[in-house]
């Protein structure tokens, strides 16, 4: 991937700062929306929480599991049009969501969300990837996530706000946000392509031969597979113990409020003392404790104590792992090996969507309620062993 060798480093700061308002839309359009889906239909449209919990999974898999195919297609047909072909159908997508009623048109819904998410995703990590150095990069993305929390904390709140007229507004609203996206592409963002697209096998046969590369994708799976439990098991335990759907919009905004104040500030404060590696593995063994310490939350105060745990190890392991996977990429192939780091999401995000739900119901009902906090608790701590002594440390990261 490659910037143009005319673009001026003033056209280059324009991309950038397009980036983060097209980071600031993306991400508030999804926060409004995806942490109500499974309060709405679950107990508004009386589905069963193992089945939203597939259908998430749905969109997680298929997004996350296509995203290797958006990112070999930006590689050879350049970012801007596959991020314009992406939001678009993510804003369809979204829009649909507004009218299912069903199992089936949840499902289809999310497909179509998940298809535009699978093609906008790794070109618009190419993007920052191309437009940074790897002076800037670091600061970029801690400010890119920074961003991300203030649409964290807005998202959630304008998404209970709008649920006072109707879900439906909700949805509309959320596909409002990705269609806005499609024109700040076009309008903002300077033609990247890689300079002599490789062919499809040689840039595959890259990522393959990256030992290191493909075994920090393997063990952020566990990362991940904890980590999508914000979008589905506490949102239901928060209902259940704050007592009304509020409450799960007042754990969001904590969450992201802690984003906001703690991002760019942590991290810089971290990266004085600690290599990439272990900042990484900090953060996970944070986030996992906060987790684990659920299975000991009786009221609605714990229960966001241990949000606030949650949220400091994904602050540290969010910008660190973009940080780390951008610079371990061959820019030969910068998006196909951003589109394969997907697969983490994908396998792992999928696997702890359907476990969230399943598990929530079947230790509720056998009355094990400590059983899923624990088992997540385990897999986000041997997910951080596995970083400490498999993943090896590189100087350039």
């Amino acid at each position: 991937m490659s910037v143009p060798a005319e673009l001026s480093d003033r056209a280059r700061a324009r991309g950038l700062n397009a980036l983060l308002v097209y980071t600031f839309l993306m991400v508030s359009g999804f926060a409004m929306l995806m942490p109500l889906v499974t309060v709405h239909f679950v107990s508004n449209a009386g589905l069963a929480a193992a089945a939203v919990g597939g259908a998430l999974a749905l969109r997680q898999v298929t997004q996350q599991g296509l995203a290797l195919a958006g990112g070999m297609l930006a590689d050879r047909f350049g970012v801007r049009p596959m991020i314009c072909l992406g939001v678009l159908l993510r804003a369809a997508g979204f829009a649909s969501l507004a009218f299912a009623r069903e199992p089936v048109g949840l499902c289809a819904a999310m497909a179509l969300a998940a298809l535009g998410g699978a093609l906008f995703e790794a070109p618009y990590q190419a993007a920052i990837a191309a437009l940074t150095t790897e002076q800037t990069r670091p600061r970029y993305y801690a400010l890119s996530n920074w961003v991300s929390g203030i649409a964290s904390t807005a998202g959630p709140l304008i998404g209970v706000a709008l649920l006072r007229f109707d879900f439906q507004a909700v949805c509309l609203a959320a596909a409002g946000c990705f269609a806005l996206n499609c024109v700040i592409a076009l309008l903002l963002l300077p033609p990247l392509r890689a300079e002599a697209p490789q062919p499809a096998a040689r840039r595959l046969g890259l990522v393959a031969r990256d030992r290191p590369f493909l075994l920090l994708t393997l063990l952020m799976m566990g990362y991940w597979f904890v980590a999508v439990q914000i979008n589905i098991s506490f949102p239901l335990l928060a209902e259940r113990l704050g007592g009304n759907q509020d409450s799960v919009g007042i754990m969001f905004a904590l969450s992201a409020a802690l984003t906001v104040l703690l991002q760019y500030h942590l991290l810089r404060w971290a990266e004085r003392w600690l290599a990439s590696r272990q900042i990484l593995v900090l953060g996970v063994t944070i986030l996992a404790l906060g987790v684990g310490a659920v299975a000991l939350a009786g009221s609605f105060g714990a229960l966001l104590a241990c949000v606030a745990a949650f949220s400091l190890g994904a602050i540290l392991v969010r910008p660190t792992l973009q940080n780390l996977i951008a610079s371990m990429a061959d820019r030969q192939a910068l998006g196909t090996f951003l589109g394969f780091s997907s697969l983490s999401l994908a396998l792992g995000g999928a696997a702890g969507n359907v476990a969230g739900g399943w598990l929530f119901e079947s230790a509720g009902a056998a009355r094990l309620p400590q059983l899923p906090w624990l088992l997540f608790c385990a897999v986000g701590l041997a997910t951080a062993f596995g970083l400490a002594r498999l993943v090896p440390a590189r100087e350039a990261a």
